[in-house]
């Protein structure tokens, strides 16, 4: 005869802490989708949820690193399916003018390919500073700055060059372009740097 003990969950063990995380997702495809790290984490096994310090994500395209995030803590949660991270956020692209975006709150439902981020939204390279509340950066590598924006052009000696206010402000990370849009359809402008 065989048998089996029941499973009893610890009260203690609900919640485990790890020290020096470092975890990789990959796709149904086996295609490495993200990969993160932290020096301290807890992981709780009654809500699948991962709670960590001091944050480093790289996402990626294909076999390449496409931006690295980082934050003072964040949460992974719904069965690795939903990214929050808060704190000091700032995401950085690869292989570009030292595009920075950085933001209070960063949030990627890891099935859609839009990540929104929330709270004094600030977005630096060599051309420009945008300035904003809310911004999502999209597949296609556009960021979507959301009303009010303000912007500040650089000058070649990084002085502010001219600085002025706008409704949307779209830039296109590939191209370097930015362009000007406003609910009403009534302004449109467009800057190549």
């Amino acid at each position: 005869m065989f048998g089996c003990a029941p499973n009893v969950i610890d009260e203690n063990k609900v919640t485990q802490k790890i020290e020096s995380l470092d975890m990789k997702i990959f796709s149904q495809n086996g295609d490495k989708i993200y990969s993160i790290t932290s020096p301290y984490s807890t992981y709780n096994n009654i809500e699948h949820k991962f709670q960590l310090k001091k944050t480093y994500i790289n996402f990626f395209k294909g076999k390449e690193i496409k931006y690295i995030v980082e934050s003072d803590e964040s949460t992974l949660s719904d069965n690795n399916k939903l990214l929050n991270l808060k704190g000091n956020v700032k995401l950085k692209t690869v292989k570009q003018n030292q595009d920075v975006l950085e933001g209070d709150i960063f949030i990627w439902k890891i099935e859609e390919d839009d990540y929104l981020l929330k709270g004094n939204i600030r977005f630096e390279n060599v051309d420009m500073i945008l300035n904003s509340e809310k911004a999502k950066l999209s597949k296609d590598d556009i960021i979507e700055f959301f009303n009010p924006v303000k912007y500040v052009i650089k000058d070649e000696n990084d002085k502010n060059k001219s600085e002025t206010k706008a409704e949307n402000a779209y830039y296109n990370i590939k191209t370097k372009s930015l362009s000007f849009g406003s609910n009403n359809k009534r302004v449109r402008s467009i800057i190549n740097f």
